[in-house]
């Protein structure tokens, strides 16, 4: 995932992309003029994105031997009137680019957030009232994908830190519980929307992401982000226990009684970011993960989503490059097959990228839709 890199082009992260050993680019394409700054990752230009684009796009990762997908994961039924718009309209132009650029046909996906609209959220019946609001408003989004050949995916982070660490809840994302997912999936039963499952949200959430596959449906699946948590067991965990987030207070009342405050937004929960296989043991059994995928008949990508402390986190660029190359090598025999060089990927089941569309379109908005 490029969200890694956002301070390199595009060749530079595909340069990076094969020195890692890696197959493929889940490439972030957020907007260059959105309210997130913990993600800013923009690798396409997606403003004047046009069929000769795409064209180009294609021939530069055939010649490396990679696949890819494109994404941006904002909130599109919550927050800002003016912003939700925004990035409802987003996700339309992405969708665009994903077809010129061969949509299902060539496994490109478009990863989003669904978000949470926390007005209604706060109202009784408020989970309810948000499905409806998502049906509402991704409705007409999934038809537009359906008919252009496209599928959207929702990634399964709560986003946490997606309101002031003062904010009672940190459930921002209603795609962050395997019970939203399946209700989405009966409210639009189109075919042209899935997941990406990310085990290490649910890690921090207590559940047992082995136990979420073996409930899921794997028609829907077709991502899994490789990201580690390490649950800490410290004082913050002791006060306000594992359950829930921490909580804001009056700071001196918090001093005076010696209970620890969240740092930040991001800071509510007592876990640590980790790539797997680096800096540390984390708590998801990887082995019996992939085992069930492949039981399961998981056969898609498995994306390494890079935000680890050790890693990312420490802004050098050697230490990301590292985390990413020792998460390859951790998972090699749990997903490539043994031969004579040791556990690897097999180049010959490489499917190069096909050119299908034959021209361009125009955009849409949500208005129009």
């Amino acid at each position: 995932m490029s969200s890694a890199f956002p301070q390199l082009s595009l060749n530079e992260v595909i340069d990076k992309t094969v020195a890692i050993g890696a197959q493929g680019i889940d490439l972030c394409v957020f907007r260059r003029d959105g309210t997130r700054s913990d993600h800013i990752a923009t690798h396409l230009n997606y403003e004047s994105f046009s069929l000769d684009d795409a064209k180009r796009l294609l021939e530069t990762f055939n010649e490396n031997g990679l696949r890819l997908s494109i994404g941006a994961f904002e909130n599109l039924i919550g927050g800002d009137p003016g912003q939700r718009r925004k990035n409802q309209d987003h996700l339309l132009r992405l969708i665009r680019m994903a077809h010129l650029l061969g949509g299902d046909q060539n496994d490109v996906k478009v990863g989003t957030f669904v978000g949470y609209n926390h007005e209604l959220g706060s109202q009784d019946g408020g989970f309810q009232k948000n499905l409806e609001e998502y049906a509402r408003v991704f409705a007409p989004i999934i038809k537009y994908a359906e008919d252009l050949g496209v599928t959207i995916l929702y990634e399964n982070c709560p986003m946490e830190g997606w309101q002031p660490a003062t904010y009672t809840s940190t459930f921002n994302n209603l795609t962050g519980v395997l019970a939203a997912r399946k209700l989405m999936y009966q409210l639009i039963p189109s075919p042209n929307h899935g997941e990406i499952y990310d085990p290490s949200h649910d890690v921090w959430q207590h559940t047992n992401p082995v136990d979420v596959i073996r409930e899921t449906d794997m028609n829907r699946l077709k991502r899994i982000h490789v990201k580690a948590t390490r649950n800490l067991q410290n004082r913050a965990r002791t006060y306000w226990g594992g359950m829930y987030s921490m909580q804001t207070v009056e700071e001196e009342l918090a001093k005076r009684a010696g209970v620890p405050l969240p740092a930040h937004e991001w800071a509510r929960l007592n876990y640590e970011c980790l790539m797997p296989g680096f800096g540390g043991s984390d708590d998801h059994d990887w082995r019996a993960f992939c085992d069930v995928l492949r039981e399961r008949g998981f056969a898609g990508p498995y994306e390494m989503e890079n935000e680890a402390d050790l890693s990312k986190g420490t802004g050098n660029m050697a230490a990301v490059v590292q985390g990413f190359k020792a998460t390859t090598m951790f998972l090699a025999p749990m997903l490539w097959p043994l031969c004579e060089d040791g556990y690897q990927y097999d180049r010959k089941a490489y499917i190069p990228l096909k050119e299908t569309a034959t021209q361009d379109i125009p955009l849409v908005t949500m208005s129009e839709l």
